[in-house]
């Protein structure tokens, strides 16, 4: 079982990569996740942001980066503050996107939560101003 510190330092690693890569780390955060991983986004798989429904396994979790990054491209992903107890570790800070399609930008505050199991995440929980990206998604 990875201790809190280690799980934040994973953490940090990955959001520092998929921030400097502009969305180009997937990799880095599938080699985190269990094959069982559990996604929720709060868009919930709204038509706009379909790729934002629930997930169910590692195969989904990259199809909703392969949806994401088809339709936004990421300006910033900013981490701030980071608490950490047992297995759970949350993670709040902003991130920016611009709609592919629009070219209308999103700056948004960003909470994730995220779930370990061993050395393994299981759960993920993003939160964000659901309307500002809906609003993005319209010409």
């Amino acid at each position: 079982m990875g201790s809190p510190s280690d799980n934040v330092a994973k953490l940090k690693d990955a959001y520092r990569q998929w921030n400097d890569s502009k969305g180009g780390s997937v990799k880095t955060w599938l080699a985190l996740v269990a094959d069982d991983v559990k996604v929720y986004s709060l868009a919930a798989g709204a038509p706009e942001v379909a790729f934002t429904a629930a997930v169910s396994s590692k195969k989904d979790f990259e199809r909703y980066f392969t949806g994401l990054l088809a339709d936004w491209e990421m300006i910033h992903y900013t981490t701030g503050t980071f608490i950490a107890e047992g297995e759970r570790v949350a993670m709040l800070g902003s991130t920016g996107w611009r709609n592919r399609k629009t070219g209308r930008v999103v700056e948004t505050p960003k909470s994730d939560f995220w779930t370990f199991r061993g050395d393994k995440i299981v759960e993920f929980h993003e939160l964000y101003d659901t309307a500002a990206v809906l609003a993005a998604t319209k010409g």
